[in-house]
């Protein structure tokens, strides 16, 4: 039986990502993004654009994919993903995930993955019916294989990935069982240990788990999350005037006619951002009280944020335009990362070869 060791790497790895639909937003900034950034001194960190998944819904708009891969770049490079400690990956450049991929497709019968949550949700919120292609349903596998290929400890994301995630940590289980010889009754945190060639990761989210948008609620009255396709989002490259215009004109207390009505703050966007985004702890304290009270109105409250949100961004923004001036300054950093991560992505692929006896000769990536 083939033993398999934990990463050798000094820190444990952790890997997480983005499918490329567009710039990112604060509700990225706050699920998973604003994580990385501060954990990676801490951990050996590889973030994948995970491009072929836009694929499952963008197949007509290669074009577009590969700006907002250009884009995600920018704005991980703008947020504080620092090159030289963190590698930034393209997943199509990556053959031994689609390898990955198709084994793992045989582990997971098709009842169970037709019982994932988020697929549900993107089927109905993409108005998909039944003209879906087998290449969306085929996506959370790819996902197993995205996070698998790298045999992560840790992987950072929102709340609306938790249910991958679950699936992901099955997979690996039922790898490690039937082909590295890995007892069931083993905990999670054993599984390498016991033989396991993956581990069963651990999910790190957010101090933010569902960031609301700017609009109001959706048809049963829930905020809706902030979203690119609901129009409802602050980008990370969004300049000031712009930041100004979509606070001024968020969605607040429907029932606050004029600045002398008490107001609710729960439930409220302005007051989800201000909790979320304003340092000064003691003003949002007293200003919600004012506000329940009657005693401050929406537009000093929007102002307020505008200048919270703006010392938050513009920095982003100014970094951002860098990278937007020199696309050759982009590809360089992904071409570079995407080395590295062949690397690990080979040698993980090795290795399951050899657990499903089929290694029948060396391969080299050129």
């Amino acid at each position: 039986m083939a033993q398999y060791t934990e990463n050798s790497a000094s820190k444990p790895r952790i890997l997480t990502g983005d499918t490329p639909t567009g710039r990112l937003h604060l509700g990225h900034y706050v699920g998973s993004l604003e994580n990385r950034v501060q954990l990676q001194d801490q951990f050996d960190c590889y973030f994948i654009i995970a491009n072929v998944h836009a694929f499952t819904t963008r197949a007509q708009q290669p074009t577009d994919i590969r700006q907002s891969v250009l884009d995600i770049a920018a704005d991980y490079l703008a947020a504080g993903i620092d090159p030289g400690k963190s590698t930034i990956f393209v997943q199509s450049e990556i053959p031994a995930i689609a390898e990955l991929t198709f084994f793992f497709s045989m582990l997971v019968p098709f009842s169970r993955l037709m019982r994932n949550p988020t697929i549900k949700d993107e089927i109905r919120d993409k108005n998909l019916g039944d003209s879906y292609s087998f290449g969306f349903l085929l996506y959370p596998i790819g996902q197993i294989a995205d996070i698998l290929a790298f045999r992560p400890a840790l992987v950072p994301v929102g709340e609306d990935q938790l249910a991958h995630l679950e699936l992901t940590r099955e997979t690996a289980r039922r790898f490690d069982q039937m082909y590295c010889g890995v007892d069931p009754q083993t905990p999670d945190e054993q599984y390498v240990r016991a033989g396991g060639l993956f581990p069963i990761i651990e999910p790190r989210l957010g101090r933010v788990r569902r960031l609301v948008g700017l609009g109001g609620p959706g048809p049963h009255g829930q905020l809706l999350k902030m979203s690119k396709s609901l129009n409802n989002a602050i980008y990370l490259s969004d300049d000031p005037d712009t930041i100004r215009k979509k606070v001024m004109s968020m969605y607040t207390d429907p029932n606050r006619k004029k600045a002398t009505d008490p107001g609710t703050t729960e439930n409220n966007p302005l007051w989800i951002f201000h909790e979320t985004f304003n340092p000064d702890t003691v003003w949002v304290r007293e200003a919600m009280e004012k506000y329940r009270a009657g005693a401050i109105g929406d537009v000093e409250c929007k102002k307020k944020l505008v200048e919270v949100l703006v010392a938050l961004i513009d920095p982003m923004r100014q970094r951002r335009l860098i990278y937007e001036k020199d696309p050759a300054q982009l590809l360089a950093v992904l071409r570079e990362g995407t080395a590295r991560a062949n690397v690990v992505a080979e040698e993980t692929l090795r290795l399951a070869k050899i657990a499903l006896k089929q290694d029948y000769r060396p391969r080299t990536l050129l």
